[in-house]
Formats: structure tokens, sequence, C-alpha cells
């Protein structure tokens, strides 16, 4: 379980800030996207599916890692 608060801004709106520990865990990073989603006994946060810039970078990293073995795959 983690525990945060909500944090007042300069224009009076709030902040939610997750524990390092929380994003770390769940594989999340900063400026992913969330849906929030209202329940009888709280709130659900759900990640909104992946960002196509973070999945192709994923790609990227795949490809640069195999780069050998997908060149010989390719011939």
């Amino acid at each position: 379980m983690f525990k945060t608060i909500i944090h007042t801004l300069d224009d009076g709106s709030g902040a939610l800030l997750l524990p390092r520990e929380m994003l770390d865990s769940l594989n999340l990073q900063v400026g992913d996207q969330f849906q929030i989603i209202e329940a009888e006994d709280g709130f659900i946060l759900r990640p909104v599916c992946g960002s196509f810039e973070r999945e192709m970078s994923a790609a990227r990293d795949v490809m640069d890692k195999y780069d050998v073995a997908l060149g010989k795959l390719a011939k």
C-alpha cells in the first residue's frame, strides 16, 4: 500500500504526487496519463494505454539490442 497527500499549487489547484516506489513497481514514468474513475468507495486510477512515443522508444531499444540478429533474420 502506498500513501500520498494532495499538494496545493500556486493557482489553487491540487497535485497528487505518487511515491517513487509506486512508479517503479508499476513501471510508470513522468508524463504517463491516467483516467480517474469515481467508485462507490473511492477512486480508481487507471493508466491510459501507452503513448506512441513510449512504445516506439521501447521498440527502438529492442532493435538496438538485437541489431545483429535482426539483420541476419532480414536476409
